[in-house]
């Protein structure tokens, strides 16, 4: 039997994280987070470029569902959505290899928010390995003139619409537990 609070920290469901997860964005909140380490700046910046790509490929799909060309959509959307599926499989792998495991040793008591973190990530790679199939069911249907690319068109569309919450919560989430931690322990983590 599941415990009912593993649904309510889903990432499909989840508003936020628990106050227990939150400790260290009490101690360094939000709005205090200027001057930076190079780390946590880094990683903000990166989150901000997700972010970004995330917007730009929801802006061609805006556009094309308004009447706009499907040759456009393909040529700039194909492009975008294969530098944004290798960014994010990169950086999720940096995170999980490298810099989680080394956060969880430095305070141990973010054990629960790592771990949330790196569930996330798995439920975020399905949707990657979605979003790739989709692409390319696409790539392919306009690449040999398929009378069905314009439903393979709108299921990438549908996928990309469907992902984007998600992300957009994780990125939101992995900031409030990472970021403070980053800053408090700036000596230990480089």
């Amino acid at each position: 039997m599941s415990d009912p609070s593993d649904e309510a920290l889903a990432l499909a469901t989840r508003r936020g994280l628990p106050p227990e997860m939150l400790y260290l964005r009490e101690e360094y909140p939000r709005d205090r987070w200027t001057a930076l380490p190079e780390v946590a700046a880094f990683w903000l910046q990166m989150h901000a470029g997700f972010r970004g790509h995330q917007a730009h490929m929801d802006g061609l799909v805006s556009q094309w569902r308004a009447g706009g060309d499907i040759r456009d959509l393909h040529r700039q959307l194909i492009p975008a959505l294969q530098s944004f599926l290798q960014h994010l499989d990169g950086h999720h792998r940096i995170e999980s290899g490298q810099y989680f495991p080394m956060m969880r040793k430095i305070e141990p008591r973010i054990g629960a928010g790592i771990d949330l973190l790196d569930r996330d990530h798995d439920v975020i790679h399905g949707t990657l390995d979605t979003l790739f199939q989709s692409g390319l069911a696409f790539h392919q249907a306009m690449s040999s003139n398929a009378p069905d690319a314009a439903d393979r068109a709108a299921r990438l569309a549908d996928t990309l619409d469907a992902g984007a919450p998600q992300l957009l919560r994780h990125l939101e989430d992995e900031e409030d537990i990472v970021i403070p931690l980053i800053h408090l322990r700036r000596d230990q983590i480089r």
